[in-house]
Formats: structure tokens, C-alpha cells, sequence
């Protein structure tokens, strides 16, 4: 491969011209123009794009930082950033923080390290505070945190409130929930959806409502003492589809039969809840499409555009399963 010396030397002008023909950026005549651009093709000269990027401070790259890229759930959010970004010739730096604020720091101060011209994050640990030292477009995504950030989410509270009305309508009595992390704002809004639909019914208690920490084995403990405790329970809401395929588990090893003796309803709408056994309802959120939006939204910011809108919140869809005993429907 080519230097940028030797394209001066085949066309005989130099390495100042050949920049300024890379980067548009000058006046250079057409004539001489159209002879580094045809050098540039013969010898496969390709510009060193760290160097270019620290001229121009501008990297074409961007950050996304997730915090669990073992939940199925954001490796499916990332594919539409990636599509999108990929489209209009950015890359993308990926972040696992596993929730802790001092990771996600780190990625942050490697953001202006490498040049990064902007961030999707996926957060709860870090404040606005700390998010504005930045100077870098930033997009929240799937979790809130106030209206000084651009953010895509979808509904929480409601939608919840529809996966336990749900369970109800397929002849629960006694239902219980699964919840998430308490510093995670949708972990919060659909726990305080379920508590809206059951705290009057005369069953209702707090020891039906048990942490499984946004994941399947925590929440496959949680149900086998749950459900040991209270065999009452015939209906569980799980606060994302990774804790239910835990509920479906344990549910299995304590010989209890899904649909017929325990209803199941998860939230997000992953892949995965298509191939368990039983298949698994849940309230399904528009993983992709939220991604792509953040996406578009990041650009915008990074490219110095109006945004359209600074929040968008997307509806939830309910997926009927056999986890509730439904065969394959979905309603809007």
C-alpha cells in the first residue's frame, strides 16, 4: 500500500496538495485534482484515518455502552445502532459497564481520548452532572434520566399494567412479581405497574414481590423460594424475558405445569421468548426500532442537525403465548 509521499511524487505536486484534494479543503485546480484522484486509485493509497481525524477532530466513530450484553435484549438494541451508524460510515465502540458507574467512566474518558464523536448509553449509574463534562452529542437509551439528554425508551408503567391485567384475564388469582435492579427507572415503572393492578385485591402482599436482578439465574432462585413459600401463586409478571425463562425453570423443577397450574408473562419481546418451552408471552417492546432511532438521533447531534423530537417513548406489544395459554397471537 501507498504513502502519501509517493502520490506526490507520481503526480509531481505536494504532499500539501494531495491533503488538501483529501480533505476538500483548499483550492486545488481540477486538472491537478483529477490526477491525485486517479493516483491515489493506481497506487491504492489509503489515507490514515487516526491522522485525519485528529485534523479534522472528528473520528466517524461513536460509542455504545450497554450494561449486559449477555441479555439477549441488547445485543438485539445494538444491531439497530449498528445499521444505521454502519450506513452513514460510522463505526461503532462497544462498552459492557455491567452496570458499575467506575466502568462506564472509564468509557467515557476514553471517549475523548480516542476522538469519539458521540455516545448511545444504556445507564442508570451515572448522573447528568457527569454526563454534561462530556462535550460529546449524547442519546440515552431503554432507561430515562431527565430531559437535558435526547432519550428513546419505550412505555413501562402501562404496558405493565397490561401484562398483569393479562394474567388476570386468563384466570389468575394470585399473582407475583419478579422484579428488576432497584436503580434501573424501567425496572421501577414495571414494578409499580403491577403494584397498581393488585394492591387492592385482599391477597396482595410484598413477599410476592422478589428481586431477580435482571437476569435468569438470580431469578430462577428467587422463583424456587417464591413459589415454595407461596404455592398459592398461579400467575407470575417477570420485569424482562431473561428472568422469565428463570420462572420457566424453576417451574419446571418444582414439577408445577405451565400454563395449567402457573401462568408466565415476561417484558421486552426478545428472540428467545419464540423458542422456550412453553413459548413465552410477554410485552414486547420495539427492541430494533429503538435503535435505529437512537441512532439517527446521535447523527444528527454529531452532524449539528435539529433534532425532530428529543424523547421518544414507544408503545409496547402484547405477544400472546403458550406460557399463558394462548397459541401465537399478538394485540397492539
Amino acid at each position: 500500500m501507498a504513502t502519501i509521499k509517493e502520490v506526490a511524487k507520481a503526480t509531481g505536486v505536494s504532499v500539501a496538495t494531495i491533503s488538501r484534494v483529501l480533505n476538500n479543503n483548499g483550492y486545488v485546480s481540477e486538472e491537478t485534482k483529477n490526477k491525485v484522484i486517479e493516483a491515489i486509485k493506481e497506487l491504492d493509497y489509503r489515507p490514515n484515518e487516526v491522522a485525519r481525524s485528529l485534523y479534522h477532530k472528528q473520528s466517524k466513530t461513536i460509542s455504545l455502552i450497554l450494561p449486559d450484553i449477555t441479555n439477549p435484549f441488547f445485543p438485539e438494541l445494538a444491531r439497530g445502532v449498528e445499521d444505521i451508524m454502519n450506513d452513514h460510515g460510522y463505526t461503532i465502540f462497544l462498552g459492557n459497564s455491567d452496570e458499575k458507574a467506575n466502568k462506564e467512566e472509564r468509557y467515557l474518558d476514553m471517549m475523548e481520548q480516542k476522538h469519539v464523536d458521540g455516545a448511545i448509553l444504556a445507564t442508570n449509574t451515572l448522573d447528568s452532572n457527569h454526563l454534561k463534562t462530556l462535550k460529546k452529542p449524547v442519546v440515552i437509551i431503554d432507561r430515562s434520566i431527565n430531559s437535558d439528554f435526547p432519550t428513546v425508551c419505550s412505555e413501562n408503567f402501562h404496558s405493565s399494567q397490561d401484562a398483569v391485567r393479562h394474567l388476570k384475564e386468563v384466570g389468575c388469582k394470585v399473582i407475583a412479581h419478579i422484579e428488576g435492579p432497584a436503580h434501573i427507572t424501567n425496572s421501577v415503572l414495571r414494578k409499580n405497574g403491577y403494584i397498581e393492578v393488585v394492591k387492592k385485591e385482599s391477597w396482595f402482599t410484598d413477599e410476592y414481590i422478589v428481586n431477580g436482578h435482571y437476569n435468569d439465574k438470580d431469578a430462577y432462585q428467587a422463583t424456587l423460594t417464591l413459589l415454595k413459600n407461596h404455592p398459592e401463586i398461579d400467575g407470575i409478571f417477570a420485569g424482562n424475558d431473561l428472568m422469565a425463562t428463570g420462572v420457566l425453570k424453576a417451574a419446571r423443577n418444582l414439577g408445577i405445569s405451565i400454563p395449567e397450574q402457573l401462568a408466565v408473562i415476561g417484558f421486552d419481546g426478545i428472540r428467545m421468548s419464540e423458542i422456550t418451552s412453553p413459548e413465552l408471552t410477554t410485552m414486547a417492546q420495539p427492541i430494533y426500532k429503538m435503535g435505529e432511532t437512537a441512532a439517527y438521533m446521535l447523527i444528527d447531534l454529531i452532524e449539528q442537525r435539529p433534532l425532530r423530537e428529543r424523547y421518544y417513548k414507544y408503545p409496547v406489544q402484547l405477544i400472546k403465548r403458550q406460557s399463558t395459554n394462548v397459541q401465537n397471537q399478538s394485540i397492539n
